[in-house]
């Protein structure tokens, strides 16, 4: 099965409305026919999604950076499903490491913002990881294949699976210039394939995408590209840079 190649950018707490017109312009002029054969899409901080939506070639998607479980109530600072479908947001990054790290997001809750995401039709960049400390332990298929479970416990059926994007990021790799080499992360995305084929399903093994992030950029994306169980990018500092952007959403496959 050829699965849809698929590149997101996160932004982060980055930029402003003067960034904001840049790398909209700029993505703007990416080739018509690239953006008919793969799924780009931008995750801008919280004030500027309905910018970027408005700006945005309507074939490039805009994500949230986070969103709550919860539809509605006293939860100061958050923001709904609901709402980002009320701006015509159809992607959200979901369980990010530095969520995790930072804001103390466990599995439970991050499966559980995964599963509120799909029931009010978002579409989920669910994102997994290991430390350094974890893989130096020896323990990186341990905790991904955890994280997985938590995620896979979410998803209600095989058909919700096609709205998901899983994010392979190896949290030593995230903003700190290292790189997975194309064998460590074919070997990482080849054994979460097999974990789908055995926990979930064959057929969601086969279709669901699995991408990678961590210091992905200009010179890196082409090798990466060209990994068969690599099906994408979620890309970080490179996705503030317009041009090389652009050259990460048009890496060649193999």
């Amino acid at each position: 099965m050829a699965r849809r190649f698929f590149v997101g950018g996160n932004w982060k707490m980055n930029g402003d409305q003067a960034l904001v017109e840049t790398l909209t312009t700029g993505l703007n002029s990416l080739d018509e026919g690239l953006l008919a054969s793969r799924d780009l899409v931008v995750a801008p901080p919280f004030p500027y999604l309905t910018a970027v939506r408005t700006a945005l070639n309507k074939h490039i998607g805009v994500a949230a950076q986070n969103l709550h479980a919860k539809a509605s109530g006293a939860f100061t600072g958050e923001v709904s499903v609901g709402m980002l479908k009320d701006l015509d947001i159809k992607w959200a990054v979901i369980g990010h490491s530095e969520r995790r790290s930072l804001f103390a997001e466990a599995d439970e809750t991050v499966a559980e913002k995964v599963g509120a995401a799909l029931a009010g039709g978002i579409e989920a960049i669910a994102c997994i990881g290991e430390t350094l400390a974890e893989r130096e332990a020896d323990k990186t298929f341990e905790v991904l294949f955890r994280q997985m479970k938590h995620i896979a416990q979410a998803v209600s059926s095989e058909a919700a699976w096609d709205h998901v994007v899983v994010a392979y990021e190896p949290v030593w790799a995230i903003g700190t210039g290292k790189v997975a080499t194309p064998e460590q992360a074919e070997e990482v995305h080849v054994a979460l394939r097999k974990w789908l084929s055995e926990h979930v399903s064959a057929a969601v093994a086969a279709k669901v995408r699995i991408i990678y992030g961590g210091s992905v950029n200009a010179k890196n994306c082409g090798d990466l590209a060209k990994i068969a169980d690599i099906d994408g990018f979620l890309v970080g500092g490179a996705s503030l840079k317009v041009d090389d952007f652009k050259t990460i959403c048009s890496a060649p496959r193999a």
